[in-house]
C-alpha cells in the first residue's frame, strides 16, 4: 500500500494538472468565441459565391476554363488535409487523419504508382503523412498560430499550378467543418476540377442551401451578367478557390478550439474524480495509520502493566 507521502504527492500533482487543464479550457473558450464570429461572417459569402459560380457554369461550356475541365482518367491526385498544429484536442486530429486515409484508400493504384500527393495544413497532419512515406507538397506547419488569408492563397497556388501543369488530375480537400461546440463534421470535398454542381457540406444542407441551389438552377437562364458571363467566370474562379480554402481554414480552427475546450473540460472533470478517490484513499490510509499507532500504544501500556 502506498504511504501517506506518496498519496499526498499524487494529490498535489493531479491538482496542478487540473489547474492547467482548467486554464487551457478557458483559453480555448475565448479563442472559440472569436473563431465562431469569423466563420459565421465568412460562410454566407462563401456559399453565395459558390451559387454564383454554379449559375455561371450553367450558361457556359465547361471547356471555357481549364479549372472546370474534368480529366478522362485520374492518374495522379492531391489531397489537401487540414489538421491542427497541436494536440490536446481529443480525437480531433486522429478523426480527420482517419477520414483522409479512408478517402485515399479508393486511390490505392494511384498511390502504388507514386502519384498520390498530400498537402497538409497543420503540423499534426504533416508529421503523420510524412512519417508514412506519402509524397508531401509544401510545408504548412504552424499555419494556425496565426491564420492569414495569405496562407489560403499559397495553398491554392500550389494546388492550381500542379493541376494546370498536369502534376495531378484531381484535388480533394479533407477537413473538419464546425457544427457546434461539441461536434464537428468530417468533410471530403472535391476541389479541382470545380464540380458541375455546388458541393453541399452537412451544414449547407441543414441550412437549406441545397434548396437555394435548386432555385438557382431553375432561374439560371434568367440571369444577366455584365460584363459577359465568360469574363465574370474567369474573374471569379480564382477568388472562389481562395475564399473556399480560407473558409476551410476557419472551419477547422473553430472546430479545433471547440474540440480542445471539450477535451480540457473532460480532463478537468476526470482530475476532480481522481482527487476524490485519492483523498478517500488518503483518509483511509491515515485512519489505518492512526489506528495502528493507537493499538501499539495500548499494547505497550498493557505490557508495562503486566511487567
Amino acid at each position: 500500500m502506498p504511504n501517506l507521502r506518496d498519496i499526498r504527492n499524487r494529490i498535489d500533482s493531479i491538482r496542478n494538472t487540473q489547474q492547467v487543464t482548467r486554464a487551457m479550457k478557458m483559453v480555448a473558450a475565448a479563442k472559440l468565441r472569436r473563431a465562431q464570429e469569423r466563420i459565421f461572417s465568412t460562410r454566407p459569402y462563401a456559399y453565395r459565391l459558390g451559387a454564383v459560380i454554379s449559375r455561371l457554369k450553367e450558361q457556359l461550356d465547361a471547356t471555357e476554363h481549364p479549372l472546370l475541365q474534368e480529366r478522362e482518367e485520374t492518374r495522379s491526385i492531391l489531397f489537401i488535409v487540414v489538421t491542427a498544429d497541436r494536440g490536446l484536442a481529443g480525437a480531433f486530429n486522429a478523426n480527420i487523419v482517419k477520414e483522409a486515409e479512408q478517402a485515399m484508400a479508393a486511390y490505392e493504384a494511384v498511390r502504388n504508382a507514386g502519384n498520390l500527393h498530400v498537402l497538409a495544413a497543420g503540423r499534426k497532419g504533416h508529421d503523420h503523412f510524412a512519417r508514412r512515406g506519402y509524397r508531401m507538397v509544401g510545408d504548412f506547419r504552424g499555419v494556425f498560430d496565426r491564420i492569414e488569408v495569405e496562407t489560403a492563397r499559397k495553398i491554392v497556388e500550389q494546388a492550381v499550378d500542379g493541376y494546370l501543369n498536369g502534376s495531378w488530375d484531381e484535388v480533394k480537400i479533407v477537413y473538419n467543418e464546425f457544427r457546434n461546440t461539441i461536434a464537428q463534421n468530417r468533410v471530403v470535398e472535391p476541389f479541382l476540377p470545380i464540380p458541375k454542381k455546388q458541393f453541399l457540406t452537412p451544414i449547407m444542407e441543414a441550412r437549406g442551401e441545397g434548396d437555394a441551389q435548386a432555385d438557382s438552377d431553375r432561374t439560371a437562364g434568367d440571369s444577366i451578367f455584365e460584363p459577359e458571363a465568360e469574363s465574370v467566370l474567369h474573374e471569379l474562379l480564382p477568388r472562389y478557390l481562395h475564399y473556399q480554402v480560407w473558409r476551410v481554414l476557419l472551419e477547422s480552427n473553430a472546430a479545433e478550439q471547440g474540440a480542445r475546450m471539450v477535451a480540457m473540460d473532460n480532463a478537468t472533470s476526470n482530475a476532480e474524480e481522481f482527487l476524490r478517490n485519492l483523498k478517500l484513499k488518503y483518509n483511509r490510509a491515515r485512519q489505518s495509520a492512526i489506528t495502528t499507532e493507537i493499538i501499539e500504544i495500548v499494547s505497550g501500556a498493557n505490557a508495562l502493566e503486566a511487567g
